[in-house]
């Protein structure tokens, strides 16, 4: 028996309790994981909540990543005792997710962790964590280098958007840190944002389709009209 945060709908009421499980219960899988920890993103509020429709089949156990360590395989890969990490996979939308003590997937959704990171660590850096560094990775595939010029980051006081700002800044870019949260601009100038935008600047829809240059990049986690107005005033 092991614990899981169960989501249930009954006749469109909601609830999410904290339940025991037996591993007959889990989904179909060729690896069993034991859950050392997993993270809390907007999809997973979502789906505890019934908000946005995400998931198609009830009951539901959320989590969009979990790490930890495998108990039992037939997967050719992973073994008993590799420490795992997943993000990804609709796991935690489709497919139950790492807010439970095991989870059972497919082999193919896992990676290895090297062994200077910790599941601690690894859930630390997260699902935000590893969407942040794919970003600045495009920055960097696409030839923007630091001293290109300014790189915009909206939602910057977010879980994507705070990890791009730290990463962006630790690689010498300078960083526009868009939010709608004044009081967390000391926390975004402690990450190493070069410049804090109220996010007001970017609400008004851009009235042609290019405006003045000012960026360099762009990481948008906010998308609608900010995405737009930033988007045109891109290099």
């Amino acid at each position: 028996m092991f614990k899981a945060l169960m989501v249930n709908n009954v006749d469109g009421a909601i609830s999410a309790v904290v339940q025991s499980l037996d591993e007959s219960s889990l989904p179909a899988g060729d690896v069993l994981v034991a859950v050392d920890y997993s993270t809390i993103n907007y999809k997973d509020g979502l789906v505890a909540t019934g908000a946005g429709g995400l998931v198609k089949k009830y009951p539901h156990v959320p989590g969009i990543d979990f790490a930890g360590t495998v108990l039992e395989s037939a997967h050719p890969v992973h073994k008993p005792g590799d420490r795992v990490v997943l993000t990804g996979w609709r796991v935690g939308e489709l497919h139950w997710g790492g807010y439970a003590a095991k989870a059972r997937v497919k082999g193919e959704w896992l990676v290895k962790l090297p062994a200077s990171l910790s599941t601690k660590r690894a859930m630390a850096i997260g699902t935000a964590g590893y969407t942040s560094m794919l970003c600045v990775m495009a920055l960097e595939t696409h030839g923007i280098e630091p001293g290109a010029g300014e790189i915009l980051v909206t939602g910057a006081a977010g879980g994507v958007g705070s990890v791009a700002v730290a990463i962006l800044a630790k690689l010498g870019y300078a960083t526009v840190a868009a939010t709608g949260r004044p009081q967390e601009a000391g926390y975004l100038k402690a990450l190493g944002a070069t410049t804090i935008m109220d996010r007001k600047e970017l609400t008004e829809a851009p009235d042609r389709p290019l405006l003045a240059e000012r960026f360099a990049g762009l990481i948008d986690t906010v998308s609608g009209v900010m995405f737009a107005r930033a988007l045109a005033q891109l290099r």
